[in-house]
């Protein structure tokens, strides 16, 4: 977190940003202040050789230096050891800009301007210039050049890291003011820390001296999960070498995120502007390309309808042999999506040949249980745990992060786990691991502590030891209690059989004039009366007059069913009624038939069964259920079944045929002998419980202690009462 130090500079900024109040709206100070907050960052980066690029940008164009060598020459001066173009041309800095008030805006642009071409870009991408005009114009351009020229923002007073806290600090300050939906928020810097931590544990090769690593998020925003991973790597391997790469779809973010890489001398051009998704404009930056290491945020809650056309194109044209073969969630959460992206982008696993990949990704609670089996996301959490993917999953505590307060999940995925963790899945709950903060910041309350000790530490440490019922001393409304909050699971027990039951339909037949009545709201019978004719008025009021006494006719036939009383056996109703019909020569076609089996007919658990064409009982559709049967001890996974829709089961049928048959016997047919199993409908589900796994079961208090205080409050109010009337 911010030092307070640090948080005096932010407070600064933010005072600064308050006098913009009339030209801008405060949702508006984020177009103003975050790039000049980059752009104050940069000309203290530049500041002390400022003259000196000018002295040898002059030298250098005066030997007509090739415009190609100008950047490397250029940069040198500023930095011998630096790789990526950083450097200013212009004759301006803030202090020299404030030398000219009257043309401080043409001064500003040509300031920006002399950049090189990657600062360059990052202003373009703010869209500053616009800014810089409006601020001309309304009288605040130079008083905000001049306080901003009051912050110290050089590397030596905030390092790149305590940067990145101020950053975080402001851009949730200004979602606060514009009031950001909750799926576009910024993770704060602990859960980084944490997810940086878990996913690096047991990575032994990446302390190796003079190792190389690939560290990817596909949805870097600010780019904070790539500097923490960079931090937290080099901190136990100062000589590892890191390839950081990263997309974002927000031209901000992404500014901010280029503009960190590039004082830090990080490759600029790993960081994709775009969708990373597709949204027809934009695709996938890094197509084709795998990673050692992945990390992302991405957007939770938040409809795809954006991409909707790209994936669901991709899905159907590529299938597994594209990103999203297992499946596609449902429209209003596309979080499903960026790990089945990050899936595909994992190097072959060592049993291939290859080093293997690990992922560390933060959810809401949708991606554990949302979908029915069979559908999209259960299908997905299917492919993954059947592939032995899913390593751990833990459990957040609320009110985390800033711009909202539910709960969240990291997910740790890989394709090289270790032989003890493999068929099996770590959940931990983390929920109760944490502090409240002295000052909360929208809606982040609550905090991660990190250092020795801390929840960071412990939360790792319970990971790492991978131990099945490891417990941990927590507050539970206030009180310290031991819980169990690490449990380990084969992979099959998150599986289940969805079983379609069915129950004979039982219907009796009565001819009364009740159910009669009820003929006429069957749209059959009702269109026997209704000509389609269009315009020729005589054969519509002809054919409409047939109708009806085609009508007539059927109730003079169905009348004469009534003296029978009611029926028991449908079969019987049906003989009856055909023989009724043709001996009055009635014609009853087969939708009209069937009208009057649906307004005559009423279910009857005493009745006979009904039978279908081909002598086989028919089911009650208002009687049908299902029934979620675990994966018995022993499964082999991956089970045989084809992803998607509509897709055949046989070869699932034939190898769960004896466990559905065996629960069906246990805990059905007791209590419903007439029952049976559609089998063609059987589907494979999985769900993550992971809050079921951890509940604890509090009985309530005794009657006695409750009647006791009701006794209690109702003295009180009496009392008041009195005092009151007196």
């Amino acid at each position: 977190m911010l030092t307070e130090r640090h948080k005096e500079i932010a407070g600064k900024i933010w005072e600064i940003a308050n006098r913009l109040r009339g030209p801008y709206r405060p949702p508006q100070y984020r177009l103003v202040m975050l790039p000049m907050v980059v752009l104050r960052r940069l000309d203290c980066v530049l500041e002390p050789t400022k003259e000196a690029v000018l002295k040898e940008h002059k030298r250098l164009l005066a030997a007509r230096t090739p415009e190609k060598a100008l950047p490397r020459l250029l940069t040198k001066v500023v930095d011998a050891d630096r790789k990526q173009p950083l450097y200013n041309t212009s004759a301006y800095t803030f202090q020299k800009l404030l030398d000219d008030s009257e043309n401080i805006a043409p001064n500003l642009v040509a300031y920006i301007n002399g950049f090189s071409d990657t600062a360059r870009r990052i202003f373009e991408k703010f869209k500053f210039s616009d800014q810089i005009e409006k601020l001309d114009s309304s009288n605040r351009l130079y008083s905000i050049v001049q306080a901003m020229a009051g912050v110290d923002l050089h590397p030596d007073r905030i390092d790149n890291i305590q940067m990145g806290y101020l950053f975080e600090y402001l851009v949730m300050r200004f979602n606060e003011q514009a009031n950001e939906e909750a799926g576009d928020h910024f993770t704060p810097r602990e859960v980084i820390r944490l997810m940086t931590h878990l996913v690096y544990t047991g990575e032994e090769d990446v302390y190796r001296s003079g190792i190389y690593r690939e560290i990817y998020d596909p949805a870097c925003g600010t780019g904070g999960m790539l500097s923490v991973s960079e931090e937290t790597i080099r901190a136990g391997n100062a000589s590892a070498n890191l390839g950081l790469y990263g997309q974002e779809y927000n031209d901000e973010s992404w500014a901010i995120c280029c503009s960190d890489m590039l004082i830090k001398d990080e490759e600029t051009d790993q960081i994709v502007l775009g969708d990373t998704l597709g949204d027809g404009k934009t695709r996938d930056g890094f197509s084709g390309r795998q990673f050692h290491y992945m990390l992302a945020n991405p957007p939770f809650g938040v409809e795809w309808k954006d991409q909707q056309k790209v994936v669901e194109k991709e899905a159907e044209e590529l299938g597994f042999s594209g990103r999203f073969g297992a499946g596609l969630p449902a429209i209003n959460d596309g979080s499903l999506l960026f790990l089945q992206h990050m899936i595909s982008k994992m190097k072959a696993s060592p049993e291939q040949g290859g080093e293997g990949s690990k992922i560390a990704i933060i959810f809401n609670g949708s991606p554990l249980f949302s979908g029915d089996a069979g559908s999209g996301p259960s299908n997905i959490r299917r492919w993954i745990i059947e592939n032995d993917w899913l390593d751990a999953i833990v459990a957040l505590p609320d009110q985390l992060f800033y711009n909202t307060g539910i709960f969240t999940y990291v997910w740790l995925v890989t394709n090289r786990k270790p032989q003890e963790r493999r068929g099996k899945v770590q959940l931990i709950d983390g929920t109760r691991f944490y502090q409240k903060m002295k000052k909360s910041l929208n809606n982040k309350r609550n905090e991660l502590t990190d250092g020795p000790g801390g929840h960071i530490a412990r939360l790792t440490e319970l990971y790492g030891n991978f131990k099945d019922g490891e417990r941990e001393t927590v507050q539970i409304d206030g009180q310290p209690e031991s819980r169990v909050v690490s449990r380990n699971f084969e992979n099959r027990e998150f599986g289940f059989l969805k079983v379609t039951v069915e129950r004979p339909l039982r219907m009796n037949f009565e001819g009364t004039e009740e159910r009669l009545g009820l003929l006429e709201e069957q749209s059959a019978f009702a269109n026997l009366a209704v000509s389609k004719k269009r315009k020729d008025a005589k054969t519509i009021a002809e054919e409409e007059a047939a109708g009806q006494a085609h009508q007539d006719a059927i109730r003079a036939v169905l009348r004469t069913l009534s003296p029978t009383g009611r029926y028991k056996d449908r079969a019987l109703f049906l003989e009856d009624l055909e023989e009724a019909a043709k001996a009055r020569k009635v014609k009853l076609p087969a939708p009209v038939k069937k009208a009057i089996l649906n307004a005559l007919g009423e279910r009857d658990p005493k009745a006979e069964i009904c039978y279908d064409a081909d002598g086989n009982w028919e089911p009650d559709s208002e009687l049908r259920d299902t029934e979620n049967i675990p994966l018995p001890a022993g499964t082999t996974l991956p089970l045989p079944m084809h992803f998607g829709p509509d897709q055949r089961n046989d070869d699932l049928v034939a190898l769960m045929t004896p466990t559905i048959d065996e629960y069906m016997q246990a805990e059905v047919l007791p209590h419903v002998p007439d029952a049976w199993v559609d089998y063609s409908k059987t589907k494979v589900g999985y769900e993550i419980p992971i809050n079921r796994h951890f509940y604890v079961y509090k009985p309530p208090r005794p009657l006695a202690e409750i009647e006791s205080d009701i006794g209690s409050i109702e003295d009180d109010i009496a009392g008041l009462l009195r005092e009151l009337g007196a």
